[in-house]
């Protein structure tokens, strides 16, 4: 499997996304539009090959993407 390249404002939506924030708080939190914030997580749910926010979350953890605090 070949590496998954993020922006770094890709990440940081995934951070928020994995913190369980929808995406109106999560483009409050960035000060952007929730239309900025869904056509990140668009590109990261392509990138990642999930369908969904919770497959995205899920894969982002499993495969250490993003980690949980202890």
């Amino acid at each position: 499997m070949s590496k998954i390249e993020l922006t770094p404002r890709e990440k940081e939506v995934l951070v928020a996304l994995v913190k369980g924030l929808d995406n109106k708080a999560i483009a409050k939190e960035l000060n952007v539009t929730h239309h900025t914030i869904k056509a990140h997580l668009s590109s990261i749910l392509q990138k990642f090959g999930c369908k969904n926010r919770t497959d995205t979350a899920l894969y982002a953890i499993r495969h250490g993407i993003i980690r949980l605090p202890d």
